[in-house]
């Protein structure tokens, strides 16, 4: 990964455009940001390499994709750990990331050592993870789950200075 570029305004104007859409073509991106193609594509590929750019991908609608494969639910958890030293702590995140239901993990502090949010099919699916996650760890402590009943906003964006953000 290269060392981070000092990012100037045409930088962060390609920023909010890939995060509103990054299906755009590099020439529908650099008309946009009123650019040329050719330097579009230079600075795109700088912002990759050095590791601003992370990765690309689509975010589903989960209403639509619960129309299709059954209900679903979300579910926000508290977790504290009983120890709760570095070597802990990396542990229980190492474990919790690797599994395909949790969908975010932040350690935090004050309060819980970590907020996971999480994605289950059902109850059942749910009582699994926990199982899975939470009782089978002797380090587990107390955990908290808050169950979403109605998803007012979900932005996987990072406001970029002069957008309004």
């Amino acid at each position: 990964m290269d060392e981070i570029p000092e990012l100037d305004s045409t930088d962060l104007a390609l920023l909010a455009q890939l995060q509103d859409d990054s299906s755009l073509s590099n020439q529908d991106l650099a008309a946009r940001v009123h650019i040329s193609p050719a330097t579009c594509l230079r600075r795109v590929k700088r912002l990759w390499d050095a590791g601003v750019i992370e990765r690309e991908m689509a975010i589903l609608n989960p209403e639509r994709v619960a129309a299709t494969l059954g209900h679903g639910m979300e579910a926000v958890v508290e977790v504290s750990l009983d120890r709760q030293g570095n070597e802990a702590q990396e542990a229980f995140e190492e474990r919790v990331i690797a599994d395909d239901a949790v969908q975010q993990c932040y350690r935090v502090s004050p309060g819980p050592d970590f907020i996971l949010v999480v994605h289950a099919r059902d109850m059942q699916d749910y009582l699994a993870l926990a199982q899975r996650l939470f009782t089978s760890d002797a380090n587990v402590r107390n955990v908290k789950a808050f169950f979403s009943v109605k998803r007012g906003k979900f932005r996987p964006r990072i406001p970029v200075p002069g957008r309004g953000a």
